[in-house]
């Protein structure tokens, strides 16, 4: 038995929120008129990606996020990017808001009390969109009947083979827990398919690209700076503005950078990160790189048709490198550290 129920948009308890008959991407996609101001709450993926779609048809958007920045778990140079494009199309950017309630109803007339840093705020729209987190579809199906767990966020519980708590069960996709994206849910079911081949095909391990489907969009795999500081992971930053890909002058579309990690000790790439015209299309060939195992050096080096999008990984990988980030130096403190103590002992 397969559980596959998917999530659906996280609807909060704030006055006032479920009487006003919020969108979600579902219903936003299916809209047959423009909204004159869409007020959308969610700085993620599904909130910017609708939000600068229905900006570009024509509405006035403004975007509400809890959060100081967008995108807040990624580098703060995408987050600033992200925030100089939105505002630059006109797009209100309202951060580290907190919604205390919501009147009227979405399509007709909504209004929104908010409040940042102690002060009172209210913004009035036409129509609301929520896009701030996903449900579990869980809930009252009877699994727990079957024997099958939940974690306290509501999903099922899984272990790396995607077993459920229940003999012959397994959960798939993001009802499991997994990353929340189409291509990881295929994953999910190539796992499932090998291990009940009798095959040992797992989760843990895999890379988890993505792509934010803006423009330009924004493309990742591997480790961010951001996860990379947190682990205390050395690495050099490797890292050029779009105007050095010749391909991104041609279309006028010179907006953003490509950057990649490389180990401090070593050629292996760790990550990879664009904010870029066809980012996700740049993203695949390094990932596929990180697969292979080749070092940084095989893409500085390649020969690749000129003038394309991809040849701008030959200038990336042939920049100088910054200054080891301050993990190494953190590594280096502790590597002194322990032979004092070493010393003194």
């Amino acid at each position: 038995m397969i559980i596959s129920t998917g999530t659906r948009a996280a609807l909060e308890p704030t006055p006032g929120l479920a009487e006003a008959q919020p969108l979600t991407h579902v219903e936003a996609l299916e809209l047959d008129q423009i909204p004159e101001h869409l007020i959308v709450i969610g700085g993620g993926y599904v909130g910017l990606e609708l939000s600068q779609a229905m900006r570009r048809f024509g509405s006035k958007v403004s975007v509400i996020d809890r959060n100081d920045r967008l995108l807040h778990r990624e580098d703060e140079d995408v987050s600033e990017g992200l925030r100089s494009l939105f505002e630059d199309e006109g797009i209100d950017i309202v951060l580290n808001a907190r919604i205390k309630s919501v009147s009227g109803k979405s399509g007709e007339a909504v209004k929104i009390l908010i409040e940042r840093k102690g002060v009172s705020q209210t913004l009035e729209g036409s129509h609301l969109l929520i896009a701030a987190g996903r449900t579990p579809n869980t809930a009252d199906i009877g699994l727990e009947l079957a024997g099958v767990e939940l974690t306290d966020r509501g999903y099922v519980k899984v272990n790396e083979r995607l077993e459920t708590t229940a003999p012959g069960v397994w959960a798939l996709g993001e009802v499991a827990g997994s990353p929340q994206f189409t291509h990881i849910s295929f994953d999910d079911f190539r796992v499932f398919r090998d291990d009940i081949a009798g095959g040992n095909h797992a989760t843990t391990g895999r890379q988890v690209p993505f792509c934010l489907f803006t423009d330009p969009e924004f493309a990742r795999v591997g480790l961010s700076e951001t996860e990379a500081k947190k682990q205390g992971i050395a690495y050099r930053l490797f890292k050029i503005p779009m105007e050095d890909v010749l391909r991104a002058r041609t279309l006028s579309e010179t907006r953003g950078f490509l950057k990649a990690l490389v180990e401090a000790d070593g050629d292996r790439i760790l990550g990879f990160a664009g904010f870029a015209v066809d980012a996700g299309e740049i993203m695949g060939s390094v990932q596929i790189a990180m697969i292979a195992g080749l070092p940084y050096t095989a893409l500085r080096e390649a020969i690749l048709t000129h003038p394309t999008l991809l040849e701008g990984l030959n200038p990336l990988f042939a920049s100088v490198p910054s200054v080891p980030h301050q993990s190494i130096q953190m590594a280096d403190r502790h590597q002194e550290r322990d032979r004092s103590e070493k010393k003194l002992a």
